[in-house]
C-alpha cells in the first residue's frame, strides 16, 4: 500500500522557513538596524493593565529613565505617561565601536474604559518599573427628573 503525501507539504515547509527567517530578520533590524529606539526616535511605551473594582494599575517598564525624566498625566478617561533623557555623551577623542546610548523619548496614552478620580492618582517607582493607580470615580445614580 503506498502512502499518499500532501502535495502542499513542500510548500507549506518553504513559507515556513520564510515566516521563521523573516521574524529573525526583523528582530535583528529593530534591535540593530537604523529604526531602532537607539536613534533617538520617539517609542512607544510598553505597559500592563489590570482593572480592580475600585482601581485600575499600570506598570510601565522605563529603565535607566529617573522620575525627573517622567511625565505622568491623566485628562477625563486618558492617562498620558512620556519619558525623555539624553545618555549620549560627546568625546572626540574616544575612538567607539558602538555608541548606543543616546537620546530616547518615549511616550503612551492609554483609553481608560471608565471615568477616573484624577485627584487620588498615585505613582511610584521601583527598579525601572513605574506603578500608577488610578482609583475609578464613584458611579453615581442616575437621578430620574420629573416633566413639568
Amino acid at each position: 500500500m503506498s502512502t499518499r503525501s500532501n502535495p502542499f507539504e513542500e510548500v507549506e515547509q518553504f513559507f515556513e522557513r520564510m515566516a521563521r527567517q523573516f521574524d529573525e530578520s526583523s528582530r535583528t533590524w529593530a534591535s540593530d538596524g537604523p529604526l531602532s529606539r537607539s536613534t533617538g526616535e520617539s517609542t512607544e511605551l510598553a505597559v500592563d493593565i489590570v482593572e480592580h473594582d475600585d482601581e485600575f494599575v499600570v506598570s510601565v517598564d522605563v529603565p535607566g529613565f529617573e522620575k525627573r525624566d517622567i511625565d505622568v498625566r491623566v485628562t477625563d478617561q486618558t492617562l498620558h505617561v512620556e519619558a525623555e533623557h539624553d545618555e549620549s555623551i560627546d568625546e572626540e577623542d574616544e575612538r567607539y565601536l558602538r555608541q548606543e546610548r543616546r537620546h530616547e523619548s518615549l511616550r503612551r496614552r492609554i483609553h481608560l474604559p471608565e471615568a477616573v478620580d484624577r485627584e487620588h492618582v498615585n505613582a511610584r517607582m521601583t527598579n525601572g518599573v513605574l506603578t500608577i493607580t488610578i482609583p475609578k470615580a464613584e458611579v453615581r445614580e442616575a437621578r430620574t427628573i420629573e416633566i413639568e
